[in-house]
């Protein structure tokens, strides 16, 4: 079964919505008529009332109720809806006078009365809905007179039952309407998505250029686009450095495989001597020692780099550490002349091997770039709560141009494509991963004419 599009429900949604709205304030309105309308017929009952108690106190007696009742008899000329009925409490016969139609109940004009203004509502034997007011008044002899006023409200109901009528026959128009509306304006507020769908099927491997415009789109959807053009910019940009790398990799691997195979061809164009086939298997012993060094670099940054990784990091004296690593390089500083110093202390919660390794790559390149004769300094140091261990050598400086991609992988300085570190071209890549890992960083600095630090920044325990 085919699902409804996102349009249709919120069209029908928001029809649903309408009709409801419509119903409830139909049934409100007809609700809040009926209630004026009641209201208006208390009101002029209970003024013509006041009318009567005022004839009835100043110009009537008991004895001519029926010979003067013409102030009375004004009240109701005219109002073919509007009839009064004066009794006297005492007498046999309870009707002394009545104006206009006969609108009173026989159980009306025999029940109790007091001198607060009473309303009761009945319907009479053609269906009429009646408003009959009740009270007792005095006469000017001070006779105690039972008075009833009833109003015919056929009138109201008619003009009610006529909204209330007009009211359904345009019911189906205005859902009609609304209907219409609601999908004008769903279709209208989802544009923005018809072009994000438009801009995702552009987007390809190949072609990460498209972005979303996030101006002149509601909050939520400019939200939206931003998130998803910044999603588009970090694939891009790992497609981009994916990219560099596989043809850093295979220019990596190109080399050592190309020599192998040239040595190994040469080699074996004629017959040669025993110490001539030891020489070549020395050549590809080195030639397959350095791949199996990019392989294992490669295979340790692929473990590193997984965002769900996670490693023990334990309190570590930085100081002894280094002092640890600094002999495994003292036999290489030793031949280029080079002084190893270490200065400072501080302790850090870092993972043991891992610090070792990249504290061995900073120092590797620092020996190797390093002018014979001079030092190799490092120092560690503690700024609030980071703990910063660095590696500075007197060798050139690197051109500030260059820094910021120092530790991407493979990457090389020059246009003679020397490479910065030596060795695979993965050891700066190695330590930035490892201080990622460490909730740290890496940092470089340099002057044209040296010297060059490298700086790793743990937090402190």
């Amino acid at each position: 079964m085919k699902r409804a599009s996102l349009s249709l429900r919120l069209g029908l949604s928001a029809t649903l919505m309408g009709a409801a709205l419509v119903l409830l304030l139909a049934c409100l309105a007809v609700f809040a008529l009926d209630h004026e309308l009641d209201s208006r017929a208390r009101k002029d009952l209970a003024r013509k009332m006041q009318q009567v108690e005022h004839n009835l106190r100043v110009d009537l007696r008991s004895d001519d109720l029926v010979a003067r009742a013409h102030p009375l008899l004004d009240l109701v000329m005219g109002h073919d809806n509007l009839s009064l009925s004066v009794m006297a409490t005492g007498a046999r016969h309870p009707a002394q006078l009545s104006l206009g139609p006969a609108l009173q109940s026989q159980s009306l004009l025999t029940l109790g009365a007091d001198e607060r203004l009473a309303f009761y509502q009945w319907r009479d034997d053609a269906g009429n809905q009646i408003l009959t007011a009740s009270r007792l008044m005095r006469l000017r002899d001070d006779t105690v007179v039972k008075v009833l006023m009833s109003l015919n409200r056929s009138d109201d109901n008619s003009l009610l039952q006529a909204y209330l009528h007009s009211t359904l026959l345009a019911l189906p128009l205005l859902l009609v309407l609304i209907g219409i509306a609601a999908w004008k304006l769903v279709q209208r507020g989802l544009r923005p998505l018809r072009h994000f769908r438009r801009i995702a099927g552009q987007v390809s491997a190949q072609d990460l250029g498209h972005r979303l415009p996030d101006s002149g789109l509601p909050t939520e959807l400019a939200d939206l686009a931003r998130a998803i053009n910044v999603m588009l910019d970090r694939l891009d940009q790992g497609v981009r450095q994916l990219s560099q790398f596989s043809d850093d990799l295979a220019h990596e691997l190109r080399t050592p495989i190309g020599n192998l195979m040239g040595k190994a061809q040469v080699t074996l164009a004629r017959e040669r001597g025993g110490e001539r086939y030891r020489e070549a298997l020395e050549d590809s012993v080195e030639e397959l020692t350095r791949l199996n060094r990019i392989i294992n670099d490669m295979l340790f940054l692929a473990q590193v780099s997984q965002p769900q990784t996670q490693v023990a990091l334990l309190p570590l004296a930085l100081a002894d550490e280094a002092a640890r690593v600094s002999e495994l390089f003292a036999f290489s500083a030793e031949l280029k002349d080079i002084t190893l110093e270490l200065q400072g202390w501080g302790t850090a919660l870092v993972e043991r091997l891992m610090f070792q390794r990249a504290l061995s790559n900073l120092l590797s390149n620092a020996i190797r770039h390093s002018p014979e004769g001079q030092s190799v300094i490092m120092g560690i140091e503690r700024a609030g709560n980071l703990v910063m261990i660095w590696v500075e050598n007197q060798g050139p400086g690197i051109a500030e141009a260059h820094l910021p991609h120092l530790f991407e992988r493979f990457y090389r300085v020059g246009s003679g494509r020397s490479r910065l570190e030596g060795g695979t071209g993965l050891g700066l890549a190695i330590v930035k991963s490892i201080m990622q890992l460490h909730g740290g960083r890496v940092e470089v600095s340099s002057q044209a004419a040296g010297p060059t630090r490298f700086t790793l920044v743990f937090k402190a325990e």
